[in-house]
């Protein structure tokens, strides 16, 4: 049972469609696994029409509506209505996300960044933030950092235990620059999730912070 979900503000700007590109695949993927996010954002998406449905009518260009046909002919890289869950062929990773990497965790060119701790970046065309998959053996602990900016992680695999929280397949942590913290993966399979930040984390290590420029977090 998923029971950390995406939030009020995120999930609103999501189906505004103001929410950048890595953060709509993590919210995209997460409304796949959750049912209940599923409805909120039908509602958000309901909410948006009814404002719509208030504004005055106002004069367009006449080339408005072929400019938007064009638009909505044009491909996505997020489903832009992920509102439904999807079956996939990858049945770790929710349907945009295994789109997106285009194979199975197993398929998938993980980067080692230390013992037991690896990562896949995922390309976008967006550089207000920056999406990779991480992979944590059971146990391994994350060095004690704090935030520059938001980050949103999406477990998939296992379960990622942070400050008084166990995160499971499906749970959403959001943390920003109050946030810090030193979460590790818990016991029993190894833990994968969908990180996306906005800013550079800020580790307490001078080692880490040494091999940071290194793997880009």
């Amino acid at each position: 049972m998923i029971k950390f979900h995406i939030s009020d503000d995120i999930l609103t700007s999501y189906a505004a469609g103001g929410l950048d590109e890595a953060s709509s695949l993590l919210v995209a993927s997460h409304l796949t696994l959750c049912s209940h996010c599923r409805s909120r954002a039908t509602g958000a998406d309901m909410l948006g029409g009814d404002l719509l449905d208030s504004l005055e009518e106002t004069a367009v260009s006449p080339t408005m509506m072929a400019d938007v046909m064009l638009h909505a002919q044009t491909p996505k890289s997020v489903d832009p209505s992920p509102h439904r869950p999807s079956q996939s062929s990858h049945p770790l990773l929710p349907a945009p996300l295994g789109e997106y990497v285009g194979g199975d965790v197993s398929q998938l060119r993980w980067k080692r960044l230390a013992p037991k701790v690896h990562q896949v970046v995922i390309q976008t065309d967006d550089t207000r933030s920056m999406a990779r998959l991480l992979r944590f053996g059971s146990g391994m602990t994350v060095p004690s950092h704090g935030h520059n900016g938001r980050e949103l992680t999406l477990v998939l695999s296992g379960s990622l235990c942070d400050r008084d929280i166990i995160l499971y397949r499906g749970d959403v942590a959001e943390t920003d620059e109050r946030t810090e913290h030193q979460p590790y993966a818990g016991t029993g399979d190894d833990c994968i999730c969908l990180a996306v930040t906005d800013a550079p984390l800020r580790f307490k290590s001078i080692f880490a912070r040494l091999l940071q420029p290194f793997f880009g977090i």
